[in-house]
């Protein structure tokens, strides 16, 4: 491709509206442009590293053994309705009616969509085991849409559905999809980790987050240093200490506390640590019996809401605020504790083992002391409640854990028969016995891995593209468009190039040298090839390495053997199969 013919529309300034490293480079570059909140347009330069990761996506796919097919992105909100979604999913489901009043939605996922169509076609245990899927546009209506490609509205996804007979060959059909999934990120050029997570909205009993590692990652990940235990902190469980406590338990004790409320303020006051002290939270609960309930955890610890929503088997919880808590309890927040509380009361695991502690009074300025469960207040039910914290074990080994950040760019998930149960999705077994499909899905943010590319690979010049996705290889910047022996230099290798099946753009613009130099760095294309005086001079060309800036000189007829030899040898450092 010629420079001068493509459509690339790059910046000198940033655009006010970016956020991250991703987000700025890809509007700078002239990769994306926006539309509107959240929803982009794909420029050809966006576009084609998008279609690069499509490549890899379906090789890897295809080679485990899915078949793809495409499903509409328009849904009827009756199979919503059978799986209870329509009303759980929440705001991100956008819902509409056309012109006959029929009620719809926009699709976000395509659970129902597969399981309608699987219902409708298998019959036998000897159709099986199947996954299919497909690469299509999602919309999910977030509230606030940021981050460019990382968080949009609207987004390019590649989701697979697996259909078994048993948890036994599904857990094959997972496992099949966990190894494709290295492969895939692997090829693509991340740094990534595989990580337990929680279901979330797709439900199911078990599922791993593929995430790339970086500081500006949404998630952060709990990892251990000692095995392989990983996990996003969502899901990172805090195994119960075997604790026994001996101390005797105290009489209980009311003590005035005037105008401490928060945490740091009451240990001060009373002189002792916040592992003495249990606090008491109040939630809002959407789902499961929808009633308010009181969570408490030690002073210097957070509740971890993802657990404690898939505790009350929820939709949603959201901490109440202080007025809320007032008019509900009659007592300020910073006050309130678990003694003759008239509501639900559930406690992490770890207030179980703790002896004459320290609550909320129940009233305004007055905390009580000694405090003890199963004395003092009974609770519904214990559980591990709590965000893991630095000084927590791994729950695997026992090892010291550390926490980085990640973006996720793929999940996969066990669903068991959560959807093909409520769709009566079922198949006859050897016996002729009737038996609901056993389920799996599988998804990747095509364009989210982009953006996740590139917020792992930049520097201050601009984007730095792994060569397996980059939407071109090789630019050569031709310096002397009027001079016939560099024109004639950079036209050769262009088309020498070209032969071999190399992706190059050929920057044949009539812009000053410095020009060409930064859009190179700022488009991250892995290779530039300088022709400029120097042929003239001494006959030389020179090769810059986007990535390390490492430099070297050659003669003309050398350049397409060697560029060969980079692009191959950069495929094979990526371990996966090509």
């Amino acid at each position: 491709m010629r420079y001068s013919q493509t459509f690339v529309p790059t910046l000198k300034e940033t655009p006010a509206e970016a956020e991250v490293v991703s987000h700025r480079l890809l509007l700078r570059a002239g990769y994306i442009r926006k539309l509107t909140a959240g929803v982009y347009t794909y420029l050809p330069f966006g576009l084609a590293a998008i279609r690069k990761v499509e490549r890899i996506v379906r090789e890897e796919m295809n080679r485990a053994g899915a078949l793809e097919l495409l499903m509409p992105m328009v849904q009827p909100a009756d199979l919503w309705r059978e799986t209870g979604r329509y009303e759980k999913y929440g705001p991100e489901l956008l819902r509409f009616q056309d012109r006959h009043d029929r009620e719809s939605c926009l699709g976000p996922t395509h659970e129902e969509v597969i399981t309608d169509l699987v219902r409708g076609e298998v019959r036998s245990y000897r159709q099986l085991p199947l996954n299919l899927y497909q690469i299509q546009s999602k919309f999910r209506d977030e509230i606030r849409p940021r981050f460019g490609l990382m968080r949009g509205r609207e987004f390019i996804m590649k989701d697979a559905y697996s259909f078994d007979v048993d948890d036994e060959q599904a857990g094959v059909s997972y496992q099949k999809m966990y190894e494709a999934y290295q492969r895939i990120f692997t090829r693509c050029g991340l740094q990534f980790r595989a990580v337990e997570a929680d279901s979330g909205s797709i439900g199911g009993s078990f599922s791993h987050e593929f995430m790339v590692l970086a500081k500006t990652g949404e998630d952060t990940l709990a990892v251990c240093k000692a095995c392989s235990y990983a996990a996003n902190v969502e899901k990172a469980e805090v195994k119960a200490r075997p604790v026994v406590n001996q101390d005797a338990m105290l009489d209980l004790g009311r003590i005035e506390t005037p105008g401490k409320r928060k945490v740091a303020a009451v240990c001060e006051f009373l002189g002792i640590g916040p592992e003495k002290l249990v606090k008491t939270m109040i939630y809002k609960v959407s789902g499961g019996d929808g009633q308010p309930v009181a969570v408490l955890v030690r002073g210097d610890r957070e509740v971890q809401e993802v657990k404690l929503k898939n505790l009350l088997q929820a939709t949603d919880v959201e901490l109440l605020e202080d007025k809320e808590v007032f008019d509900l309890t009659g007592v300020p927040t910073g006050y309130l504790g678990p003694v003759g509380l008239k509501i639900k009361v559930v406690a992490d695991h770890e207030v179980a083992t703790m002896r004459n502690c320290v609550v909320g009074g129940g009233e305004k300025n007055y905390h009580l002391q000694n405090v003890n469960m199963g004395r003092d207040f009974a609770v519904t039910a214990v559980a591990d409640l709590r965000q893991i914290a630095a000084d927590d074990p791994c729950p695997l080994c026992g090892g010291e854990l550390g926490q980085i950040e990640g973006i996720e760019v793929g999940h996969i998930f066990k669903l068991g028969t959560v959807y093909s149960a409520a769709m009566r999705a079922v198949f006859q077994d050897h016996d002729g016995q009737e038996k609901p499909l056993i389920m799996g899905c599988y998804g990747i943010g095509i364009s989210r891995i982009v953006a996740a590319a590139i917020e792992q690979n930049h520097d201050e010049n601009g984007m730095i593209f792994p060569v397996a996705i980059a939407p071109y290889q090789v630019i050569i910047l031709n310096l002397g468009l009027k001079d016939a022996m560099i024109t004639a230099a950079a036209e050769s290798l262009y088309a020498q190039l070209q032969a071999q099946g190399i992706e190059v753009l050929l920057d044949d613009r009539d812009e000053r040298p410095g020009s060409k130099f930064k859009d190179a760095d700022l488009l991250g294309i892995p290779f530039r090839v300088t022709i400029g005086t120097r042929l003239a001079k001494d006959g030389m060309i020179e090769i810059r390495h986007r990535r390390d800036g490492l430099t070297v000189e050659l003669m003309p007829e050398q350049a397409a053997e060697y560029l060969l030899s980079q692009i191959a040898q950069s495929y094979s450092a990526m371990s996966g199969h090509k």
